[in-house]
């Protein structure tokens, strides 16, 4: 059976790429192609932004409450194909399908959420040091944004991008992740279906080279949101620097967990290894390194060690009932495998696991890694697998410190039963959220930030609704 081929969505239409270049999605689990999606070029993005740049006026016209119920149809449309985009996402994304449908459904509260905030986002007034003068602070769209997306959570970035810069009276050009787009089509024939204005939405599939730095170098974008890789941002920072085009970032992480001698480790086992093993550990805020304190070290590490023998994985389109699918692919497999065995040549033991699970689909096995140091690779380098190195620790200040020693500061976590010790941990840990006694995920009223590699700017509530929009300051003299 010939793969479905799909269209970029520009200007409210579904149209055929220029370049006439297609790109295969492969399911990951079972390595066969499922779709083609255009290769987009330069010109088709083009296209796109003079769409988004010609729609956004009006759009930003409209009361921001009007633009908010735009986000309710496009919550309602999703609803309505909730299984059908579930199945999307298993299948090229290799999510288990209760991830899945989660997602499809938190993307839909999501847009809720967002269009809540049309009478609520505010400008000021400040007082003024001259007589019979007002100073106002309007807070204004920025116009033309861009989404360039990852594949982890590939529908929900879309929301989290489109719903803040839509409300806000932005328009707004999405690049999805070449391995994850199907789902993207869904959300694009929703936004056709319900009659979203032209051009306020568009979809550019492609790679990140060609469409994704035509995005962030165009003069006519005024922000460009992205999710993925430190190469990645880097690379957007670059491009956009000649324009002095806004950018933020979410980047890698490399969590810390911290468990302490008083920790009810039930919890703290069972938390860290949803944190560990959600979408196979391929989440940024992931727990990637755990740190224990050395009178329960062996007592956790015995703990993990059954926890992880019973995870389960397979085909998540064949089967409802696993913990796990495979990796994103190949290539995300063998890096996975280079990482364990570097770090078993640096001296790591592999407690269970260790190695990829049958000859098809991208199968890893849950590992733990104990006897494991602060100089190992596998503990500074992003991992994005189910693989856990494990460290013990004496005081908490050593925790801390160890946590702290990353080039990245996206998400920590700490299990303990002390005040003291969690207030102390809030004050040192640096890290742009911090989890307690609670696995890692994030609330869409929350601020998802991370510091130093791990980004610029963030997503998510108040704070994140105001990274699409700038101020604009008027000092009213009158008599």
């Amino acid at each position: 059976m010939t793969p479905r081929q799909h269209r970029l969505y520009i200007n409210g239409q579904f149209v055929e790429n220029r370049s006439g270049r297609w790109i295969d999605v492969i399911n990951p689990a079972t390595e066969a192609p499922i779709s083609q999606i255009p290769e987009g070029s330069r010109e088709d993005t083009d296209r796109a932004i003079e769409a988004a740049a010609a729609a956004q006026p009006a759009w930003e016209a409209l009361p921001a409450v009007e633009r908010g119920g735009w986000l309710r149809k496009i919550s309602a449309g999703i609803r309505s194909r909730e299984a059908e985009i579930t199945a999307a996402i298993v299948a090229e994304g290799g999510k288990t399908q209760q991830l899945a449908q989660t997602e499809v459904l938190f993307t839909a509260d999501y847009l809720d959420y967002m269009a809540e905030w049309a009478r609520r986002y505010e400008g000021e007034i400040v007082q003024s040091d001259r007589v019979n003068e007002t100073i106002m602070v309007f807070k204004k769209a920025i116009g033309v944004t861009a989404g360039i997306l990852p594949w982890n959570f590939p529908f929900f970035l879309i929301a989290r991008k489109a719903a803040p810069a839509l409300i806000t009276g932005n328009t707004i050009v999405i690049k999805p992740s070449e391995l994850t787009p199907n789902n993207a089509m869904l959300f694009a024939e929703i936004v056709d279906w319900v009659g979203l204005p032209a051009g306020v939405f568009n979809l550019v599939t492609g790679y990140g080279p060609e469409v994704g730095q035509a995005l962030a170098s165009s003069p006519k974008v005024g922000m460009v949101s992205l999710t993925g890789s430190v190469n990645a941002g880097v690379a957007t920072l670059q491009a956009a620097a000649p324009n002095i085009t806004k950018v933020s970032l979410e980047l890698g992480g490399k969590a810390p967990a911290i468990v302490m001698k008083d920790a009810d480790l039930d919890l703290a086992v069972k938390a860290i290894v949803s944190s560990r093993m959600i979408n196979s550990g391929q989440v940024c805020n992931c727990a990637e390194r755990l740190y224990v304190q050395k009178e329960v070290y062996e007592e956790v590490v015995a703990r993990l060690t059954t926890a992880f023998a019973k995870v389960t994985y397979g085909d998540p389109a064949q089967r409802s009932d696993i913990d796990m699918g495979p990796l994103i692919s190949a290539d995300a497999l063998q890096r996975l495998e280079q990482k364990v065995a570097l770090a078993v040549e640096q001296g790591a033991k592999v407690v269970t696991g260790g190695k990829r699970s049958g000859e098809r689909g991208f199968f890893f096995e849950p590992t733990l890694l104990t006897n494991v140091n602060q100089q190992m690779t596998i503990v500074h380098e992003e991992t994005f697998g189910p693989v856990l190195p494990v460290i013990p620790f004496e005081t908490l200040e050593e925790a801390i410190a160890l946590a702290n020693d990353s080039e990245y500061g996206l998400t920590s976590s700490i299990f303990t039963r002390d005040l003291n010790t969690t207030m102390q941990a809030l004050k040192q840990l640096k890290f742009g959220e911090t989890y307690v006694n609670r696995e890692n995920f994030e609330a869409m009223q929350g601020f998802h930030a991370g510091w130093r590699k791990s980004g610029i700017g963030g997503a998510d509530g108040r704070h994140g609704l105001e990274e699409y929009l700038q101020t604009h300051v008027a000092y009213l003299q009158y008599h």
